[in-house]
């Protein structure tokens, strides 16, 4: 069962009690809002996460949302997952002699003038794809059908496209051209009629 309270997240991680107690200390100092946020403790300003701490198996951490934007001159922040994540950094810690007050008050206090001065990573969500050659020709041929295509969401185009990519032979590209248009036409994405509201 997910922790409520900062003492319940404590309660679940015996093994790193002294280390999550110094973390939650240091945390009260800042004036920043506690709560529980992903099962965590996360403290934020005017409703913007700032920085969290958590703890694993071998190490526990301080999160830090828009670490992207820290100076890190200790060089103690590492990206966990380079591709998903932008802005979220993160400090890793392994016992309690690792945990530098100071140091770690200089960083959160910078992270809370970095949100108070909005430095936020923006990010972008959405579908990208490329259109099938073979649909992007055919469309460009019917005005209608083109307008109709492209005022679809990017995923009901990118459906529409895999289905006719998909296609080995160019006599079921066409089939399914034509099976495919008067859905185009009518606004309807291509799995619609399954999806149930």
């Amino acid at each position: 069962m997910p922790a409520k309270t900062v003492n319940e997240y404590l309660d679940k991680f015996p093994i790193w009690r002294s280390e999550l107690e110094c973390l939650h200390k240091l945390f009260s100092e800042t004036g920043l809002d506690e709560g529980i946020k992903w099962g965590a403790p996360t403290y934020a300003l005017n409703g913007k996460n700032v920085v969290g701490f958590a703890a694993f198996k071998s190490y526990f951490v301080i999160w830090f949302f828009q670490g992207f934007y820290l100076k890190d001159a200790a060089k103690v922040l590492v990206n966990a997952q380079a591709v998903k994540t932008k802005a979220l950094r993160q400090w890793r810690f392994e016992s309690l002699k690792d945990i530098n007050e100071d140091l770690v008050r200089v960083y959160i206090k910078e992270a809370i003038q970095n949100q108070v001065d909005g430095k936020v990573v923006k990010i972008t969500r959405g579908v990208t794809y490329n259109i099938s050659p073979f649909l992007e020709e055919c469309i460009s041929f019917d005005h209608c059908l083109k307008s109709s295509f492209y005022a679809l969401s990017k995923s009901k185009q990118k459906d529409y496209s895999n289905y006719i990519s998909e296609a080995k032979r160019e006599a079921t590209k066409i089939s399914r051209l034509e099976k495919i248009t008067p859905m185009i036409l009518a606004g309807s994405g291509l799995h619609d009629k399954y999806k149930t509201s």
